[in-house]
């Protein structure tokens, strides 16, 4: 009986069949999905295709860098161009500026060597003799210059206007500033730079007082008001432009000869004297603006002439 029940169940008819999906393994887990592919097996990496792969990192690495390196060129020839550009605008907005006075190689290095020399020596002609031996140049040399000690402080202010022009290319904080401040800013940077010879600095405004030297001395002094007031952003024409410099001009000069008397800790008293003069020019423009505005305001009810003439005087 029981070899009959268990035929029964382990039989099975020749009508019924069991179909049974394969069991396929992947490469990291078992899986029972009929449609994962069976795995493949891949060849070992030649050597030469190795090396071939090797050689192409290396030379997309290569081809990289030059890229770099072109693009480091390029954007340096564009400051440059930037530079030039900001250089030819200051020139073409007023003009052709008078070139610095030139020397020979050197009787520049002679009078580079005498300021060395000059709280020492003054502005003299012993302290360019000084210069001439410390840089192995004979002493006759100093013979090649026609005013000698007048050379030697126009090369002082030569070299200080190129400083302070390199200074306003180079200084994006300078667009930041209200032209007053800007003014400020860039008087004071100029004075500091004599600040290591005011012991000596009378003499040198002796120096460029005496009639011979007035017009060279002239000529330094509007070029570095001229610098300082483009810098600024100033588009002024006409009466303006003379006005504008004269009052910066007179500005310079007064805080230079306070600054001559100045014992205050790192010239303190003569940055706020000149901070003080600067904020009078700029008020006693404010206040001429306003006056404009007013007569025009005026002039508007006392008919055309009146306006006329008042536009005539206020847009020079």
């Amino acid at each position: 009986m029981y070899r009959s029940v268990v035929k029964h169940f382990l039989v099975i008819p020749a009508n019924r069949r069991f179909s049974l999906s394969p069991i396929i393994t992947n490469s990291s887990c078992f899986s029972t999905d009929s449609n994962s592919q069976p795995l493949t097996r891949t060849d070992p990496i030649n050597p030469s295709e190795q090396a071939e792969t090797v050689n192409s990192a290396s030379a997309t690495a290569a081809a990289s860098a030059v890229r770099n390196k072109e693009a480091h060129s390029a954007e340096t020839v564009a400051a440059a161009a930037r530079k030039e550009e900001r250089f030819n605008e200051r020139q073409n907005s007023r003009g052709v500026r008078q070139p610095r006075i030139e020397y020979q190689e050197e009787q520049a290095r002679v009078l580079q060597a005498a300021l060395h020399h000059v709280i020492n020596l003054g502005w003299t002609e012993a302290a360019m003799i000084t210069g001439a031996r410390e840089v192995g140049v004979s002493p006759a040399i100093v013979g090649s210059f026609p005013r000698k000690e007048a050379v030697l402080v126009e090369f002082f202010m030569d070299e200080c206007l190129q400083r302070l022009i390199d200074i306003i290319d180079s200084g994006e904080d300078m667009r930041n500033l209200i032209p007053s401040e800007c003014v400020s800013k860039l008087i004071r940077i100029r004075l500091e730079m004599q600040a290591p010879y005011i012991s000596k600095w009378p003499q040198a405004l002796s120096i460029q007082a005496q009639p011979i030297n007035i017009p060279t001395s002239f000529k330094q002094r509007t070029m570095l008001v001229d610098e300082i007031l483009h810098a600024t952003g100033d588009q002024a024409s006409d009466i303006d432009w003379y006005l504008k410099r004269t009052v910066i001009g007179g500005i310079y000069s007064t805080s230079e000869v306070y600054m001559l008397t100045d014992n205050s800790p790192d010239f303190q008293d003569t940055w706020r004297f000149l901070d003080g003069r600067v904020k009078d020019a700029f008020d006693i423009g404010k206040t001429v603006q306003e006056a404009k505005y007013l007569l025009e305001t005026v002039g508007a009810g006392m008919g055309n002439p009146l306006q006329d003439i008042v536009k005539r005087v206020f847009q020079r």
